[in-house]
């Protein structure tokens, strides 16, 4: 069978055998008769080049079509990954949407452990970019007119929340995210956590600091989620290679995950993130309950920023041991 051939593979929710997956063929695990709402591609791998290529190749992106593009990596900090976006996962990810005919490529964030300016600087981003050829905006030296106000109702942000506009302008936005839990209150942080960065702690010429609002909240979990009504990805990439299972979002206990996922669905992106957390055993608070009732996923999902059950997941890969895996996923999502 020619690798590009789909071969589906349905199990069905009343227990339906799974026919074996064909080697070197692209097979889909979906959960129903139809119930299929979003493609998350996974890639069982410890090569980031291989699995992210692949990953993309996998989702039969229509491409970019000279978009404008941002790019939001995880530089919370610049710890050792998943501390922190592997460099190599960025360039590879880079050039991907060059070959997907992007336009100008853009890297921004806001770090919450230190100076944004440093940690770039340290994670070499300036000379990155001067290699490869893309901007950089670092949202901390941004003016109180490069930022919007967004007030959601219904949300719990006491005064909204500032996002770039660079962001909001943007032809597309690219997300690529870490595997990993968080111990100061996320409880784990993917890719709805990921869009933190796109939030002002503060704005120039307003004092009040919203980093300080959202980390003190009882509702902490369900104000990410909120963060995330402000914008909509084209596409994210979680490299999960290596996963923190306790700790992070700096440092924590270290698994060898060894996947890549894509897909265009940040609640099915975190979905699938915890059940491969819960695969490798992980924190109390990421391991209770149903996955969709976790705080994030279910605020998010509430807000129709994703699905709403695993049902709607349909996993797509293209390999016998990433068939495997995303099986054993599968069965920890429905449980």
């Amino acid at each position: 069978m020619h690798r590009r051939e789909l071969l589906k593979q349905i199990i069905g929710i009343s227990g339906m055998t799974l026919t074996a997956p064909l080697a070197g063929a692209c097979q889909s695990i979906t959960q129903g008769f139809g119930d299929a709402k979003t493609q998350i591609s996974f890639v069982k791998t410890n090569d980031r080049e291989k699995g992210i290529n692949q990953a993309i190749d996998l989702l039969k992106l229509p491409g970019f079509r000279k978009k404008d593009l941002f790019i939001k990596p995880n530089f919370n900090s610049a710890h050792e990954t998943p501390g922190s976006t592997h460099n190599d996962t960025l360039k590879t990810l880079i050039n991907k949407l060059r070959e997907l005919d992007s336009g100008e490529l853009t890297v921004g964030d806001r770090s919450g452990m230190g100076n944004t300016n440093d940690v770039f600087e340290n994670k070499k981003m300036f000379a990155m970019a001067k290699d490869l050829k893309f901007r950089t905006v670092v949202f901390d030296d941004l003016k109180k007119e490069d930022w919007e106000h967004i007030k959601l109702g219904g949300s719990h942000w006491t005064q909204g929340f500032f996002i770039p506009k660079t962001v909001k302008n943007a032809g597309g936005i690219i997300q690529t995210c870490c595997l990993k839990t968080h111990r100061f209150g996320g409880h784990f942080t993917l890719s709805l956590k990921n869009s933190v960065g796109f939030a002002a702690k503060r704005v120039p010429g307003n004092d009040y600091n919203f980093m300080i609002e959202l980390h003190r909240s009882e509702y902490q979990r369900t104000m990410i989620a909120e963060i995330n009504a402000a914008y909509k990805p084209d596409l994210i990439v979680l490299d999960g290679i290596d996963a923190f299972t306790t700790g992070g979002p700096d440092t924590g206990k270290t698994v060898n995950s060894q996947v890549i996922l894509a897909g265009t669905d940040r609640v099915a992106i975190d979905a699938v993130g915890v059940a491969i957390l819960r695969h490798f055993g992980t924190t109390d608070e990421v391991s209770k309950g149903k996955i969709f009732d976790q705080e994030q996923i279910a605020r998010a999902a509430g807000l129709n920023l994703g699905i709403k059950s695993p049902k709607q997941i349909e996993f797509v890969t293209n390999d016998s041991e990433s068939f495997k895996y995303a099986k054993e996923i599968q069965a920890i999502l429905n449980s």
